[in-house]
């Protein structure tokens, strides 16, 4: 019972709120429009306050940064090479002019992360 006394209230409210901007803007249509721009504008600033002050410093966390540069290094990896194309006359053959990668170079692929590893134990002396 007590829940229907709230559905009609706010039913009421409501429906004197829909009454109200309608006769608003037949009586006085310039106010109406005029109090509609405030609204939207005063919401428009008030977002861009909160986002300059809060949403905007947010930094990309460590963690992040070491993911997209591990991701940066995976495409370069397995990156496509361009096919090899040869030109048809017995006598002159395209090469590619990309020089290939020292060898001793070390593994792209590989990374050491650094963990908060205690020094092992020695289980011998126990």
């Amino acid at each position: 019972m007590q829940r229907n006394k709230i559905s009609i209230f706010i039913y009421l409210i409501v429906g004197l709120a829909a009454v109200g901007l309608i006769s608003q803007l037949v009586t006085n249509t310039r106010g109406f429009f005029t109090n509609i721009f405030m609204m939207i504008g005063m919401g428009i600033v008030l977002f861009g306050v909160v986002y300059f002050l809060f949403l905007r410093k947010r930094t990309n966390s460590n963690d992040m940064k070491k993911y997209k540069q591990a991701v940066r290094q995976s495409k370069a990896k397995y990156k496509q090479n361009q096919p090899v194309t040869y030109s048809k006359s017995k006598t002159t053959k395209t090469t590619p002019t990309t020089s290939r990668k020292k060898a001793t170079k070390r593994a792209s692929h590989l990374r050491v992360i650094e963990g908060n590893k205690q020094k092992k134990n020695d289980r011998a002396s126990f």
